[in-house]
C-alpha cells in the first residue's frame, strides 16, 4: 500500500508535463486528484494496521514495506508509516492538492507551466518518500531531492531569482552534507541502513560520544532546512519565488522536513543535553528574531516569511524540551501551522493578483472589496495569533503547558515560557499587522474608482478558504485531532502519549499566560504606528545574506588558489600534489604499523622479476624520450609488460582489458599527435630534480604499501563465498564477470552511468570548443607519403578481411563472458579496436567517420542496464539476475546487462574517434608547412 502511494506520486510527476501540454494551467485540477487519492490510501493502510494490532515498540500502529534492491546485501526501498509519518503524509498530500488547485488561477492563462507542475509534483513525491523512508539512503536521497526542487522552483521565478536560488541552495546543501555525515556514521555504527532498527539500536546508550556527535549533525542539518538560527536568512530570501511555491515549500512542506527529522530522532536524543540545549536555544532565538523582524516589514509576503521562521522556532523549541507533552504540542502545532500559514500565503497571492501589489503602503490607498478573502485572512491570522475558538489557540495552549512543565533546573521553565510568551505577543501583533495592512486602508474612493479592488473568482480563493475554515472547525472541535496527534506524538516520544484536546481546561496557568499575551498584543496593535516608528531605526548589524555571499566568494577564491596549484598542462605540476599526499599517507602508515603477519603463499616467480626489469626499462626509456612518438611507443612497452604480468598471474580478463585499453589509447594518442608539437620542450636539468624526487617517493610509497598489505592473510570470506557459491548462485563460471554483473551489479551500473556521463562530457566539450589546429606533415611533394589513399592500401586491404573477424570476435566475447574470459566491457573494447582499424585505413577524417549515433548508444546502454535492474523485481530485488530456460538452454538476464555495457562503451569510443578526428575548418590538415610557419607550428 505504501509503495502504491509513492508510485502514484511519482507517476503524477512523470505525466504532469503531458497533462500541462493539453490543459495548460488547468492541469492543477487533474494533478490534485492523485495526491488526494494517495492520501486516502495512506489513511486506509494506517487504519488497517491499527485494526490488526500491528504496532511498534512505542505502541503506535505501523505499516511497513520492504522492496530489496540487492540480493546479497540488506539495502532496499524501505517504507514505513507510523503515526508521525501519517501526520506529515497528510500535510504533504492534502496541502499539495490544495496548492495544485490554487495554481490553476494563480498562473497566467498563457505560458509554459510544464516545468512548474513537474517540479511541484516532483517535490510532493520527494517529500512523501522522505517521510515514509525506513532506509537512511532513501531518506537522504529524498532530502536532497527536495533541496533541488526548491532551487529550480526559485530559480525559474524570474531574472532576479538567480542569486536567491543560489544562496538557498548553498545553505540547504550544506545541511545535506551534514546529514550525509550523520547517515554514514549511523550506518557504520549500527551495521544497517534501516531507520527503524537504527532508532532502537543499543549503540546510543553504550557510546555517549557517538550519540552526541550524531545529535549535533542531525540538529544542524534540520536547522538549515527549517531556517533556524544561524541559517535563517535563506527563507525570506527565497520569497522571490511565486506564491504557490512559497505556500507549499517554504511554509507547509519543505521547511517541515527539518521538523520531521527532529521529531523522528527525538526518541534517541531527547535525553542528550547537547540536543536539548541546541534546539531550545536556536529555537527561541529564531522565534524572537523572526517575530521582531516581521513587525518591521511592509511586504505582506515578506512578513509571512519572517513569521514562518518564528513559528518554526517555537516548534524546534518544543522538540528540544523533549517531554511527551512538548512533543504532543509540536505535532498539533505542526498541523495548525500548515493550515493557517499555507492559507495566508495563498490569500496574499490573491491580493497580489487582484491589486498588483503586496506593499501595505500602496494597499492603504486602495479600497479592497474582497469580503471572502478578508474573512479568510482574518480567520487564518487569528489562528496564527492564538485567538480562542481557532486551532492555533489550542496548539498554543498545549505549547505553553509544555514549556511550564519543562524539565531541568527551576529557572528553565520560567525562562523558556517567558521567551515563548514574548514571541507570542509579537505574533499577535504581526498577525494583526498583516490583516490591517491588507484591508485597513482608509482610502475614500467611489465604487467606480480605479483603486477599488474586487473579489477574485471562487476557484481562486476556494483552496485558502478551505485551509482557514479547517482551522476554525478544528479549533471548535479539537477532539477530532485526538487520535491523529496521539499516534504522531507516540511515535515521536517513543512511548505511549495520550492527547485529549478541548477549548476549556479550567483556570490553568497556561490560560493566564495566553490572556496576558492577548492583552499585551492588543495594546501593541492599538499603538502599532508608534511601535513601528520605534523599531524602524534599528537595523541588525550583521546580514545573514551577506554572510552567505561572503562565504560563497571566499570558497570560490580558495578554489581558485587551490586550482592554481595544479592548473597547468605540465604533468610535474598537476601530479605533484596528489603524489606528495600519497607519500605522506604512506609515511604515516609506515610509522604506525606494528608487527605484520607473516607472508602467506608461494614465493615470487622468477618471471615476475623479468617483467619488473622490462617495465623499468620502459619507464627509463620514457624519461629519455625526446619526441612524442617515442614516448608513446615506450609507454606502450610499459602497458604491454603489465598485460603479460596479468596473464602470468592468471588474471585473463584483466590482461585482455589492459591489452585492449593500450591499443585504443595509442589510437587516441595518434589523433592528438597531429595537434601537438613533435618534440618535448627543452628544460634545464635542474628542473628535473624535483619531479625525480616526487616520482621516486611515489614509487617508494607504493612499494611500502604493496609490501605491507599484500599476501599477509588467507583468502577472505567474501572470496571463499564467490568461489564456492558463485556458480550455484549465477550459473556462470567466469568469476570476474559474475562479480561484475551479478553480485555487484549495482556498482557496475554506477560505473556504467559515470562512463556515459564521461562520454557526453567529451562530446559537449569537443563540440563547444574547437580543437587546436592540426600540425601539417613536413613532406616533400615527390614523397610517396603525400597521397593518403595510396599510402593506406595495405591497411585498407587488411581491414576488409579483419573487420568481419573483429566484429564476430566482439560478439563471441560478449556472449561467452558469463562462462569464459570476455563480457560486455571487453567485447566493446574489441569492437572499438575494429572502429580504430577503420580510422587507420581511411584516407581522410571525413571518410573515416562512422555514421552511428554515439550519444544515443550511450543513453541506450545506460537505459538497458537500468531496465535489466527492474526485471530483477520479478524475483524480488533490483538487479537480481533471472535465469529463464529458453528452448532448452539456460539463459540469464546478466547477458542483457552486459549488452547495455557494450552499447555504452561503444558509444564512448565512437564519440572520441569521431570528435577527436574531425578536421579544423580554419586550418585544413593538408595545409603545407612552409619555412615561415614551420617554427610556429612546432612551437604550437
Amino acid at each position: 500500500m505504501l509503495l502504491t502511494c509513492l508510485v502514484i506520486a511519482l507517476l503524477t510527476c512523470f505525466v504532469s508535463p503531458l497533462i500541462t501540454k493539453f490543459l495548460g494551467r488547468n492541469a492543477g485540477w487533474v494533478l490534485a486528484l492523485p495526491l488526494l487519492g494517495a492520501a486516502v490510501l495512506a489513511v486506509s493502510a494506517f487504519a488497517d494496521a491499527a485494526r490488526s494490532g500491528s504496532a511498534d515498540s512505542s505502541g503506535s500502529p505501523v505499516v511497513q514495506q520492504w522492496v530489496p534492491w540487492m540480493p546479497t546485501v540488506d539495502v532496499g526501498l524501505g517504507l514505513r508509516m507510523d503515526g508521525l509519518a501519517l501526520v506529515f503524509t497528510l500535510l504533504v498530500l492534502v496541502i499539495g492538492a490544495l496548492i495544485m488547485v490554487y495554481s490553476t488561477r494563480y498562473l497566467e492563462p498563457v505560458g509554459k507551466h510544464g516545468t512548474f507542475y513537474l517540479l511541484m509534483t516532483g517535490f510532493a513525491a520527494a517529500m512523501l518518500a522522505l517521510v515514509l523512508a525506513d532506509d537512511l539512503i532513501v531518506l537522504y536521497v529524498a532530502w536532497e531531492a527536495t533541496t533541488l526542487c526548491s532551487f529550480f522552483l526559485i530559480a525559474r521565478s524570474g531574472a532576479g531569482a538567480r542569486e536567491p536560488a543560489i544562496r538557498t541552495l548553498l545553505v540547504t546543501v550544506a545541511g545535506g552534507l551534514l546529514l550525509l555525515a550523520a547517515v554514514t556514521v549511523m550506518i557504520i555504527a549500527t551495521g544497517t541502513t534501516r531507520l527503524s532498527d537504527i532508532l532502537v539500536d543499543p549503540v546510543w546508550s553504550a557510546n555517549g560520544a557517538l550519540t552526541t556527535a550524531v545529535a549535533v549533525l542531525i540538529a544542524m542539518a534540520a536547522f538549515t532546512k527549517s531556517a533556524q538560527f544561524p541559517f535563517q536568512a535563506w527563507l525570506p530570501d527565497s520569497m522571490v519565488a511565486i506564491t504557490p511555491v512559497s505556500a507549499y515549500l517554504h511554509a507547509a512542506a519543505m521547511v517541515k522536513a527539518g521538523i520531521y527529522l527532529l521529531l523522528r530522532f527525538s526518541p534517541v536524543f531527547a535525553d542528550v543535553s547537547v540536543w536539548n540545549v541546541m534546539l531550545v536555544t536556536a529555537g527561541l532565538i529564531t522565534a524572537l528574531f523572526g517575530a521582531i523582524a516581521a513587525l518591521r516589514r511592509y511586504d505582506l509576503k515578506e512578513l509571512l516569511a519572517y513569521s514562518t521562521m518564528s513559528q518554526l522556532g517555537l516548534l524546534v523549541t518544543m522538540i528540544g524540551i523533549g517531554t511527551p507533552e512538548a512533543l504532543k504540542a509540536a505535532v498539533i502545532h505542526t498541523i495548525a501551522h500548515a493550515l493557517f500559514k499555507s492559507a495566508l500565503f495563498m490569500l496574499v497571492g490573491v491580493i497580489d493578483h487582484s491589486a498588483h501589489t503586496r506593499d501595505m503602503r500602496e494597499l492603504a490607498h486602495m479600497k479592497l472589496r474582497m469580503p471572502v478573502t478578508a474573512t479568510a485572512m482574518g480567520l487564518a491570522a487569528a489562528s496564527m495569533a492564538g485567538v480562542p475558538l481557532l486551532l492555533g489557540f489550542v496548539s498554543k495552549e498545549t505549547m505553553l503547558k509544555a514549556f511550564l512543565d519543562a524539565p531541568g533546573p527551576a529557572w528553565v521553565p520560567w525562562v523558556v515560557t517567558a521567551a515563548a510568551a514574548v514571541a507570542s505577543i509579537f505574533t499577535f501583533a504581526y498577525s494583526a499587522r498583516l490583516v490591517l495592512g491588507a484591508f485597513g486602508g482608509r482610502a475614500d474612493r467611489s465604487e467606480d474608482s480605479d483603486d477599488v479592488v474586487r473579489e477574485a473568482s471562487p476557484a481562486f480563493w476556494g483552496a485558502p478558504v478551505l485551509g482557514a475554515t479547517a482551522g476554525l472547525v478544528l479549533g471548535v472541535t479539537p477532539f477530532l485531532l485526538d487520535k491523529l496527534v496521539t499516534v504522531g506524538a507516540t511515535a515521536s516520544a517513543g512511548e505511549e502519549v495520550e492527547a485529549h484536546f478541548a477549548l476549556w481546561h479550567g483556570l490553568v496557568p497556561e490560560l493566564f499566560v495566553s490572556l496576558t499575551v492577548i492583552a499585551i498584543g492588543t495594546m501593541l496593535v492599538l499603538a502599532r504606528h508608534r511601535v513601528h516608528h520605534a523599531m524602524a531605526p534599528y537595523d541588525f548589524p550583521i546580514s545573514g545574506l551577506d554572510v552567505v555571499d561572503t562565504a560563497r566568494e571566499q570558497t570560490i577564491r580558495f578554489g581558485g588558489v587551490v586550482g592554481g596549484w595544479t592548473g597547468s598542462i605540465a604533468p610535474r605540476r598537476h601530479l605533484s600534489i596528489p603524489t606528495v599526499a600519497l607519500i605522506v599517507i604512506a609515511a604515516l602508515a609506515a610509522l604506525t604499523i606494528d608487527d605484520l603477519p607473516a607472508v602467506v603463499g608461494e614465493p615470487s616467480d622468477p618471471l615476475d622479476w623479468v617483467l619488473v626489469v622490462l617495465i623499468a626499462c620502459g619507464v627509463v626509456a620514457m624519461m629519455q624520450a625526446k619526441t612524442l612518438i617515442a614516448a608513446i611507443v615506450v609507454t606502450g612497452v610499459v602497458g604491454f609488460g603489465m598485460t603479460v604480468w596479468f596473464l602470468q598471474l592468471g588474471a585473463t580478463d584483466v590482461a585482455i582489458t589492459q591489452l585492449l585499453v593500450e591499443i585504443l589509447t595509442v589510437c587516441v594518442m595518434v589523433l592528438l599527435l597531429r595537434r601537438l608539437p613533435t618534440t618535448f620542450e627543452k628544460t634545464p636539468p635542474r628542473q628535473h630534480v624535483i619531479p625525480l624526487l616526487v616520482a621516486g617517493g611515489a614509487g617508494l610509497a607504493t612499494t611500502v604499501g604493496v609490501w605491507a598489505l599484500t599476501g599477509r592473510r588467507e583468502m577472505s570470506p567474501a572470496s571463499e563465498y564467490f568461489l564456492t557459491e558463485g556458480y550455484n548462485e549465477t550459473g556462470g563460471t567466469n568469476l570476474v564477470n559474475t562479480i561484475l554483473v551479478d553480485f555487484r551489479a549495482l556498482d557496475t551500473l554506477g560505473e556504467l552511468t559515470v562512463l556515459g556521463v564521461a562520454g557526453i562530457t567529451i562530446a559537449a566539450l569537443l563540440r563547444a570548443r574547437k580543437p587546436s589546429p592540426e600540425r601539417s606533415a613536413n613532406i616533400q611533394d615527390h614523397s610517396p607519403l603525400i597521397d593518403a589513399r595510396d599510402n593506406t592500401v595495405f591497411v585498407r586491404t587488411a581491414a576488409k578481411l579483419m573487420a568481419p573477424i573483429i566484429v564476430a570476435g566482439s560478439l563471441i566475447l560478449l556472449l561467452r563472458g558469463h562462462y569464459e574470459p570476455g563480457g560486455g566491457f571487453i567485447a566493446a573494447l574489441v569492437g572499438g579496436a575494429g572502429f580504430a582499424l577503420a580510422y587507420l585505413a581511411a584516407p581522410s577524417d571525413r571518410s573515416a567517420r562512422v555514421q552511428m549515433p554515439y550519444l544515443l548508444l550511450i543513453g541506450l546502454g545506460v537505459a538497458v542496464g537500468v531496465g535489466t535492474g527492474f526485471l530483477g523485481y520479478l524475483d524480488g530485488s533490483f538487479l537480481r539476475p533471472l535465469h529463464p530456460e529458453i528452448f532448452g538452454f539456460q539463459a540469464t538476464t546478466a547477458l542483457v546487462f552486459d549488452v547495455g555495457v557494450y552499447l555504452a562503451v561503444i558509444g564512448v569510443i565512437l564519440a572520441s574517434f569521431n570528435l577527436l578526428g574531425r578536421p579544423q575548418a580554419s586550418t585544413p590538415a593538408t595545409t603545407p608547412t612552409t619555412p615561415e610557419n614551420s617554427d610556429e607550428v612546432n612551437a604550437r
